[in-house]
């Protein structure tokens, strides 16, 4: 399971919206197969290896399989995975977690049950659980997972007064940082930090097969035509409040997608905006905004994860990382839990969460 593991992490970065699936298939001579879930609309992680056991003239006949998820039981893009695994003659099947999607939900472990093949479940579960959390979130809670992150000095400022901020950190918490962004279904910036920095917000330090969807916050639609932001590779969703037919037009004919989501004081309703994504099949959203937006998902308790970047530097007046309150007390603070602390370079890495977040 520890192989499958590490097979569904290769995927992370290739299969959105799909999760992230590893599959290791032991034979009785003790030879064995790995493989991971490929692009959407290709081969799932079991029908991967059971085409490499193909490819190298084997049988799968009494084999043990290790699957990180549950195999699928429907017709979707391709066929389900439980059928094959029966249909290969397969005797035994352990299963890490069971697939969240209501169109799964137990169904192919109870097929293959079925079958007369032997089924486990549960053998290290948690960590598969967390490797797809963006999947389990879209499933159980129909909003993606949303992680914030934020560049700032040990002072915690994340640019000078007037906006500049290139660059707080060096070039290995750059590619890190890029890393993450690899691995979500899209990247949400605010129309601040297009309008002060002119961002790409694509992925460029990294190897990545797919660029992910870039969202910009924008209620009253000032995002340029121009802008950096706009052009390939990938595409861009804008979401608004105001209804500017003049501004819309522009940045469609520029290659955007805008969606009017108003909510109170002539903002975006970002509550509602997490639920359009995730009828996009947004699983993780990779949130890169300036303390104004940062501190709406905050005040909102939108953050399901916090990813920072300290550089060991002291700025002094500045940005904040993200701008909310004041709180009545300190007990109203928002709690947070450590998950792992790092050091990238010359900088640290920090992960936190609120405590029992990813329970759902």
């Amino acid at each position: 399971m520890h192989e499958a593991l590490a097979q569904a992490a290769q995927a992370l970065r290739v299969c959105p919206p799909n999760p992230a699936v590893g599959c290791v298939i032991v034979l009785p001579d003790g030879q064995v197969v790995a493989a991971h879930t490929q692009a959407t609309g290709q081969a799932h992680a079991e029908a991967h290896a059971l085409a490499l056991l193909r490819q190298r003239g084997l049988s799968a006949r009494g084999a043990t399989v290790y699957v990180t998820l549950e195999p699928c039981s429907h017709h979707g893009r391709t066929p389900p995975c439980a059928d094959a695994l029966i249909r290969e003659g397969v005797a035994r099947v352990v299963v890490a977690v069971q697939d969240p999607n209501p169109l799964v939900a137990g169904q192919g472990i109870k097929r293959l049950r079925a079958a007369g093949v032997r089924v486990d479940v549960g053998l290290m579960g948690e960590e598969a659980r967390e490797l797809n959390i963006g999947f389990f979130s879209r499933m159980l809670r129909g909003r993606p997972w949303v992680r914030l992150k934020v560049a700032a000095s040990l002072d915690g400022r994340t640019a000078l007064d007037d906006g500049r901020s290139q660059w707080i950190t060096g070039p290995s918490a750059r590619a890190d940082g890029h890393a993450w962004r690899a691995r979500a279904g899209a990247v949400l910036t605010g129309i601040g930090t297009v309008l002060d920095d002119d961002p790409r917000l694509d992925v460029r330090e990294v190897d990545t097969p797919r660029q992910p969807l870039r969202v910009v916050v924008d209620s009253r639609l000032e995002t340029p035509p121009a802008a950096r932001i706009l052009p390939p590779p990938g595409e861009v969703l804008i979401y608004h409040a105001e209804d500017q037919a003049a501004r819309r037009a522009a940045l469609e004919a520029a290659g955007a997608r805008c969606v009017r989501l108003s909510g109170p004081g002539g903002k975006v309703d970002l509550g509602a905006m997490l639920a359009d994504l995730a009828h996009r099949g947004i699983n993780e959203l990779h949130v890169e905004a300036g303390h104004k937006l940062n501190g709406s998902f905050v005040r909102e308790d939108l953050v399901d994860e916090y990813l920072v970047y300290l550089a060991p530097r002291l700025i002094g007046q500045g940005r904040e990382m993200m701008r909310f309150g004041p709180l009545a007390s300190l007990d109203d603070a928002p709690a947070l839990a450590f998950l792992d602390v790092e050091r990238v370079g010359p900088d640290l890495r920090l992960r936190a969460r609120p405590p029992g977040r990813e329970r759902f």
